[in-house]
This record gives structure tokens, sequence and C-alpha cells, in this order.
């Protein structure tokens, strides 16, 4: 029988890594007045984290700094970027019940986004001098291969793409299948940048902050060619390769919606169609041509080649798939 009071309840479950509480570490001591929101994009920057990946963490952080606890108001958006380095940590204490609620807000999100949330809040946690609580785990995502248009489909895209009239379809769908290039990377490529000489262009900043190399057949190259002439009568002064009737820069959203109408027009389901799927099949296609990964990894700009190497699971299921097709036809043959 127990005679004493259970200290267990006293002590927190975890160490902090700085005092009892919510303490700054001694590098962020000194910057504590200072509005959190642009010091923290300097961190980012100076660790050389790429436009898209800053983009991301924001979304994620914004939603973390936001969730209310049981009592509290609702922070104005002007609240939450103005609040200074120690009012966030007090907000965003690890121990406060905060962060759980949060990840539990996100119950229908997809494990990737939630990963991917988790991840930046991870790095704003251990920024401000925390401990990550050891009980929020990130979840398990199971192997997903990545998703690819058949050939069927393939042809009815191209076809959608060469009979549209908006004059930025067949140039997108072209280059993404000829380059391999993410959505952003193309949306960011500028003409200073492409040399249709030499077949290529260098990306800048692509993911992970890194610069890389891109090659064209002559197909993109007459596309672009026929492309500059619509774009220097819509007056732009941007400096980027694709952009809109208004003369603004192309942007990801507005790519993706025309992937839905070339959907529509090819008939196949607007899910089927995306900027990425094209990239997939842009690697698959290099594989079954007989390109080695190491090429491949290099022209899709993936930093390890781990993730490269799903493309050889893709190519064994349509090696599979042409195999059944095959016996198929021959026992109909001999029936």
């Amino acid at each position: 029988m127990r005679t004493r009071p259970n200290k267990a309840k006293h002590r927190a479950v975890q160490q902090r890594l700085y005092g009892e509480g919510p303490v700054l570490p001694p590098r962020l001591l000194h910057r504590g007045h200072l509005p959190w929101l642009g010091t923290y994009q300097t961190q980012l920057r100076t660790e050389g984290k790429s436009v898209n990946t800053q983009k991301s963490y924001m979304i994620g952080l914004r939603h973390l700094i936001e969730t209310p606890l049981p009592g509290e108001d609702i922070l104005s958006e002007f609240e939450r970027d103005s609040m200074n380095i120690e009012q966030l940590l007090e907000r965003i204490d690890p121990f406060n019940g905060r962060l759980d609620l949060w990840v539990q807000s996100m119950v229908d999100r997809s494990p990737s986004t939630v990963k991917a949330r988790l991840a930046a809040a991870n790095h704003l946690i251990n920024w401000l001098g925390q401990k990550w609580p050891e009980h929020l785990v990130r979840p398990k995502s199971g192997k997903k291969l990545p998703r690819t248009l058949t050939s069927r489909e393939l042809t009815m895209v191209k076809e959608a793409a060469s009979c549209s009239e908006d004059p930025l379809a067949n140039l997108v769908v072209t280059m993404i299948l000829d380059t391999g290039l993410r959505v952003s990377e193309l949306c960011d490529l500028n003409i200073s940048d492409i040399d249709l000489a030499d077949h290529s262009a260098m990306v800048r900043d692509g993911k992970g902050g890194k610069d890389r190399l891109v090659l064209f057949t002559e197909s993109t190259v007459s596309r672009i060619q026929a492309w500059l002439p619509i774009r220097e009568s819509r007056n732009s002064d941007a400096e980027t390769l694709l952009v809109t009737k208004s003369g603004t820069p192309l942007q990801s959203r507005t790519v993706q919606r025309l992937m839905d109408r070339l959907a529509d027009e090819a008939e196949i389901p607007r899910g089927r169609l995306t900027p990425h799927v094209l990239r997939h099949n842009f690697a698959t296609g290099l594989l079954e041509r007989g390109a080695d990964l190491v090429s491949i990894q290099r022209l899709l700009g993936h930093a390890s080649i781990a993730t490269t190497r799903v493309y050889l699971e893709i190519s064994d299921q349509t090696l599979r798939e042409i195999y059944k097709r095959a016996q198929s036809i021959d026992i109909e043959e001999d029936s």
C-alpha cells in the first residue's frame, strides 16, 4: 500500500532542453523581442531551404499557432504573425497541449501531409530550443508507386493538348514529358536559363535548393520557338518563360486547372492527369528505353537514388502486365 503521494504526477514526462519552463536557448535570448516570422524565415533561408519548402513550412506552422486551447480567443492573422519570439515560445510550449490539439485536428489528412506538417513543427520547436514530445510520432505511410498514364491515355492527352485553344497547353505537356520538370520548376523557368541551341535549360534553386541541367528534344525546342512570339505579344515584364494572358508568371494552380481541362477533353478522370503524373511518365519512359537509374536521378533532381528506384517497381509491374496480355493472346490463338 502506497503511503506517500505519487511524485510522478509532479514531474514532467520529459525533460526540457533548457530549464523547467519554456525558456529560449542562449542563441535566441538576445533576440526574444524580435518578431518571430521574419527571424524564422531568415533562419530557413540560412539553412538553404528552398522557396517551396519555406512555403510548405509556413502553411502548417500558421495552423499550429492559430490552434486555440480551451477558453482561448481565436488569433487574428496580425496577432499571429506579429508576436515576438518569446510570445511564440509561450504560445506553442510543447507541454501545454496545443501541439496535441493541432495534431488531432489533422485526423482526416493524408499521412504524407501530416508527416510534412509535423516535420515543420519539429523544426520550429527545435529552433526555439525545446524538445519534441516523444508521444507525437510521424504516421507511417504505405509505400505507393507513382501513378502514370497508360500509352492510350498519354496519346489522348497529347492530342487534346495539340488541339487546345490555349497556346500553353501543348508547350506545358511537351516540356514536362520531355524534361521531367516539377511544376514549380517549370513555372519558375526563366528565358535566360534556356539554351535552345544546346537543347537544354538550367533549373535554378530546385527542390532542396539545388541547380541542375535538364535536356530538350527537338520537339520541345520547336514548341518554345512557336511560343515566344505569343509570349512577346502579351507584353510581359516577367523573366519567366511561361506567362498568362495578362503577362503575369504562370502559377502551379493555373497549370493544374489546365490539366483538368485537358483531362476532360481526353475523356479521362481529372485525378489521373496532373503535372506530377506526366513527370512520372517521363521517368518510366527513360527506364523502359534503357536509361540507368543514376542518370534518371540526375535528370529528375532526386537527392537520393532510393527515390528514383521506385520506378523499377513500376517497370516490373508493366512487364508483368505485358507478359499476361501476351499469354492470354497465345491461349486464345490455341483455342
